[in-house]
């Protein structure tokens, strides 16, 4: 029980509350007032790489040696069905008269359509005469937000100029003249206003989501609202602190974090508020005094929650040693929310209920028995019939048992489950995870049919080869099967024998198989140069080599943090524990879950859902969320079940750990898995499949992992479960001293 002197049950004294309460609204207000708040502050431009990556350093040589080369281009694809009309080429004709005299906001420099003669013009027609694609190229340092003003400024200007919402004309029709943009330019607006435009409709459905659940649990507004005032006002403190550290250039935040942070925040903070009223609820049935009875709700319940929140705190600040600046950016922002989180369920939420005491639970208040005989009595009625102490429940019964029973079937569940997981496809397309009808996928759709993929994003090749020399490194390049065309060499601005060859693939250039070609182009390139040094002269720029370094970042992110991971929070759960042989089968029993939540959420994915690959950093999001999501779960029942055993045998204390943490658990495990689905709902190919299979992996832990497969292990253990510690040393059938129980009750109470 929390001593009435600790700082945890001083926040439920009468004084304590409500500065407690006080402390918290003055925080949320002035941070909220004086800090900026960090969506203000996300920067979609931020650098995913340190300059020891070849695309980065490939990039800084392009930009010093080959200025005309430099910036963020982005494809104007111009469409008509049958063909452009003489019309419609004197229409884009204006409009690139019109973009060159008056340049649009970040714009570098544009392809002169207006300047070409016709044949030249012609020239740039597709074959069949239906396509034109128009090159805009915006400053390299452009924020999305500038580029973004100058594609909303280049739709209203072409309206103007040609007559007709080109931009907003169908291409599936294909009758009238279409403009779309994609190109690294066009597909960087998208993905902005794709998730900004989620994130609003994310909160908002998120928070209804938890309050519907929270209704339905505990049948009471009251206590419906005060679990989300408490996410709320952790959610009020970590913005603006986010937002200011982001300000002072001490982190980088984006959009996507952002996003999955509301997720988190609501999801697992509600978890942790649970964790604490389901005790309270429980102890005010058995104890008059309300303040009492949350003390020892606290007591009981506060130090697996202040565990819980470490071990995710720890386990996502693990993300801090990616090299991937994508995942490195989800660290800070997920880590100090959750730890927010954790403070607001130890002080403000105990504040809160000290504050409504039993009200927190109207209209169905729970009360002792000679309270219930009390208030039948002063209405009249009879009195209430006392239905004793409940027994473990069926749950419990049967992984005491049918110990290896349960352990077999649960194993061989999640096992065949995790055998799917070695098909599992992967991809770095960031266009696959927009939604077909996106303006950037449309027009990219449209270059694949009418011209080479490679025109979307081609690849430059650098070499440094002899001054006054041309090596034949486009013959070597156009030679290559994955290589639809060559340009001419450009030559350096101050490093003489340092030329630059534009490359376009015969493919997606954001696909595989395109990554899996730029060893060969590099090799090809190396080979024209010639020397002992030629890896060192070549360099290859663009968006495929930006997605090859990802690539390998993620693979070596994988290897570096997963296990680091691990070793992390069995460490915790060593400490906390002092159980070796617990620690190992705790560890044991989420590593499988994730597996199987992995090969279940491909299934979902591939057969029903048809999605042929899902993105390359999702099995680590995955990872660290559903390892650090899932011990809280095993921390709050084994808490259970190792407090239980100093009082009790060993079976009972199993039996009546699960059914004392099952009901919870279960509401808990729900409320997270809905709100990670939540991200199912969203367009976004990578929210949508990271949410689906974190969904399905709270699920996974919370029906079969923890209820039987922990529970089971534990009483097939017996106790060697607690080896090395105290409780291993103690004789299955014997109770401690002081313990309430004696074992003939306990095994009657099991064998019923």
């Amino acid at each position: 029980m929390a001593k009435r002197g600790s700082w945890i049950a001083w926040a439920t004294t009468r004084r304590g509350r409500w500065i407690t309460l006080g402390a918290w609204v003055a925080a949320a207000a002035l941070l909220m007032l004086l800090l900026p708040g960090v969506r203000s502050q996300a920067d979609s431009n931020a650098p995913n790489f340190d300059e020891s990556k070849p695309s980065v350093q490939a990039e800084k040589l392009l930009a010093e040696q080959f200025r005309s080369e430099e910036g963020t281009p982005a494809l104007v694809v111009w469409h008509r069905e049958g063909g452009l009309s003489q019309d419609d080429l004197k229409a884009i004709s204006a409009v690139s008269a019109d973009v060159a005299a008056s340049p649009l906001p970040g714009q570098r420099s544009s392809l002169p359509l207006h300047e070409l003669p016709p044949p030249a013009l012609a020239a740039q027609l597709s074959e069949d005469g239906s396509t034109l694609v128009w090159p805009v190229v915006f400053q390299p340092d452009a924020p999305t937000e500038e580029i973004k003003q100058g594609v909303e400024q280049l739709r209203e200007r072409t309206e103007k100029i040609a007559g007709t919402p080109a931009f907003e004309a169908d291409t599936a029709d294909g009758a009238e003249l279409s403009a779309r943009l994609t190109g690294p330019a066009g597909i960087s607006v998208d993905a902005t206003e794709l998730f900004s435009s989620a994130d609003v409709s994310l909160m908002i459905a998120t928070v209804l989501l938890v309050l519907v659940f929270l209704l339905a649990i505990y049948r009471s507004p009251v206590l419906a609202l005060i679990p989300l005032v408490a996410v709320g006002f952790a959610y009020a403190v970590t913005d603006p602190l986010l937002g200011y550290m982001a300000s002072k250039d001490w982190i980088d935040v984006d959009s996507q974090a952002v996003a999955i942070m509301t997720v988190l925040l609501f999801g697992a903070g509600t978890d942790y508020c649970l964790f604490l009223v389901s005790r309270y609820r429980e102890l005010l049935a058995e104890e008059r005094s309300p303040a009492a009875a949350l003390r020892a709700a606290l007591g009981s319940s506060g130090g697996a929650i202040a565990m819980s929140g470490l071990t995710v705190v720890i386990a996502l600040l693990t993300l801090l040693f990616a090299q991937y600046g994508v995942i490195k950016r989800f660290a800070v922002p997920f880590g100090l929310s959750i730890l927010v989180m954790a403070l607001s369920s130890l002080t403000l939420l105990p504040a809160l209920l000290s504050i409504f005491g039993r009200g927190s639970f109207w209209p169905f208040v729970p009360r002792t028995p000679e309270m219930a005989k009390e208030r039948a009595r002063r209405k009249g009625k009879p009195a209430p019939k006392r239905t004793g102490r409940r027994g473990p429940g069926f749950t419990g019964r049967l992984v005491v048992r049918r110990p290896w029973t349960v352990t077999l079937v649960s194993v061989a569940l999640l096992g065949v489950l995790a055998l799917f997981s070695t098909q599992v496809k992967f991809t770095f397309d960031i266009l696959s995870s927009f939604p077909e009808e996106m303006e950037s996928r449309q027009g990219f759709a449209l270059i694949g049919d009418n011209f080479s993929e490679g025109t979307l994003a081609p690849v430059t090749v650098m070499a440094q080869g002899e001054a006054g020399a041309i090596p034949p490194v486009a013959e070597k390049l156009q030679a290559l099967g994955s290589v639809a065309k060559v340009g001419e060499p450009a030559e350096a601005a101050s490093q003489p024998g340092l030329r630059a060859w534009k490359v376009e693939l015969a493919m997606n250039p954001y696909s595989q198989e395109a990554m899996d070609a730029l060893p060969a182009i590099r090799e090809a390139a190396e080979q024209a140069i010639g020397g002992a040094d030629a890896a060192d002269r070549v360099w290859l720029a663009g968006q495929t080599a930006v997605q090859y370094d990802t690539r390998e970042a993620e693979a070596v992110d994988q290897q570096v943090i997963i296990p680091l991971v691990i070793v992390l929070i069995a460490a915790l759960l060593l400490v906390y524990l002092r159980s070796v042989t617990a620690m190992v089968y705790l560890i044991g029993t989420v590593i499988l879950s994730y597996f199987a939540a992995l090969g279940l959420g491909w299934l979902v994915l591939h057969e029903p859902m048809g999605v042929d690959a899902i993105q390359g950093a999702i099995p680590l999001y995955a990872f660290v969320f559903l390892v650090a999501l899932g011990e809280d779960y095993n921390i709050f029942m084994v808490s259970s079940i190792w407090k239980k055993r100093r009082k009790m045998p060993l079976k009972q204390a199993i039996a009546e750990g699960v059914s004392e943490t099952g009901p919870v658990i279960t509401s808990a495990g729900l409320i997270l898995a809905g709100t990670f689905a939540v991200l199912a709902t969203l367009p976004i190919q990578v929210l949508l499949q990271f949410g689906l299979i974190t969904a399905l992996g709270v699920l996974l832990d919370t029906f079969v992992v923890r209820p039987y497969l922990v529970p089971a292990l534990t009483a097939l253990l017996g106790r060697r479960a607690f080896w090395p510690g105290e409780l291993s040393r103690v004789p299955e059938d014997e109770v401690p001293a002081g313990g309430e129980l004696v074992k003939a009750s306990a095994e009657r109470s099991l064998n019923k």
